[in-house]
């Protein structure tokens, strides 16, 4: 019987386990059986602006609530498809559950889109499904390092890469908020390979500098209550927490020098403003979402899938170097555990130098 994890789409400090019916598989449809998905920072980022950006419609649920989408591997259980077989597994977009329907289309040796209807007008991206037999990606010793790091390791670079495209908008610095978040490791570790002459500052709560400082990303780093001693020159802000005093103190700080404000997830849930910490009247540039599927896009449309491929992959080594042992990975069992570690997070709750995989 499936069984799914529901939030309160009002109230994202309540989730509750429920059982679904069996129903028939589809024609053409294929059934996932969830094997493991990562917990991260970016699953709450999904969450607190499911609405605004739409990631309540990848995994439909009842009327007031939603599924949070996770990134993790599955395996086939079930198929009506002549060109998937049963046993076959697969990395991509799954839901905070146990099985995952989905219809397999563009089918390739090394992956598929899926074609379920309400999926269509969604980014992309998110659609495909990488088939592991085939996938230059799959590394099985490394695959809880994918499901933690990887998404988020793939929005560092897609920053870096627009920053880059754009002369960092004539900064020789950046800032990057919630630095012990993964995204912002992610960030440091490719700017660190690809645009050294920018030097590389963090941001993060006073209980996580030693964490932040050991992972040797960061040129400095600085508690949120120490933006004022930071040096003055051309700046460019990230902001991955989404707290909205905090970036009204790095725009009042810096003033003329900061010379682009990004905005990229919502880890300080409880202190933000309109879709992830916007702050109106700030000085200096005005704060500016990042979409890295649109930036995905952008990204392939200037290489080919195989040049951008190499990209990602050559820094994406570097990055497992970076990290190193700075994350320990944890392990556990059933959507409960699930359940219960999305609500920590929610809560703010979670060491950063922990990576928590889901084995439903």
């Amino acid at each position: 019987m499936p069984t799914q994890v529901h939030v309160g789409r009002d109230d994202l400090n309540s989730a509750t386990l429920v059982e679904g019916p069996s129903t028939k598989l589809a024609d053409g449809a294929v059934r996932l059986e969830v094997e493991s998905f990562s917990v991260t920072s970016n699953n709450i980022t999904y969450a607190v602006v499911g609405e605004q950006i739409g990631y309540w419609k990848f995994f439909p649920a009842p009327d007031g609530f939603g599924i949070v989408p996770m990134w993790g591997h599955a395996k086939v259980i079930e198929s009506n498809s002549d060109e998937i077989a049963v046993g076959e597994r697969v990395y991509g977009y799954l839901p905070m559950a146990s099985h995952l329907d989905v219809v397999p289309g563009k089918v390739s040796a090394s992956g598929f889109v899926d074609m379920t209807d309400y999926r269509q007008p969604l980014p992309p991206i998110y659609n495909q499904y990488s088939r592991l037999n085939a996938d230059p990606e799959h590394d099985l010793a490394r695959e809880g390092e994918r499901m933690i790091f990887g998404p988020l390791f793939k929005t560092g670079f897609l920053i870096d890469y627009f920053m880059r495209s754009e002369g960092w908008f004539e900064a020789d610095r950046v800032i990057m908020t919630s630095a012990s978040s993964k995204t912002a490791m992610g960030l440091a570790s490719v700017a660190k390979q690809n645009s050294p002459h920018i030097k590389r500052i963090g941001l993060t709560s006073e209980g996580n500098v030693d964490f932040v400082e050991a992972t040797g990303l960061y040129d400095q780093v600085f508690a949120y209550k120490e933006v004022g001693r930071m040096s003055l020159g051309p700046a460019v802000s990230v902001d991955f927490a989404g707290n909205g005093k905090v970036l009204a103190n790095i725009h009042e700080h810096f003033g003329k020098n900061l010379k682009y404000s990004c905005l990229v997830g919502v880890t300080h849930i409880e202190q933000r403003r309109g879709p992830a910490g916007e702050a109106g009247g700030l000085p200096g540039p005005t704060p500016t979402l990042f979409f890295a599927p649109d930036h995905a896009v952008a990204l392939f449309k200037e290489h080919s899938p195989q040049d951008a491929g190499a990209m990602m992959a050559k820094a994406w080594k570097g990055f497992l170097a970076d990290v190193g042992d700075s994350v320990t990975i944890e392990k556990h069992s059933g959507l409960e555990a699930a359940r219960q570690t999305y609500l920590e997070m929610v809560g703010g709750k979670v060491d950063p130098s922990q990576g928590i995989v889901i084995e439903p």
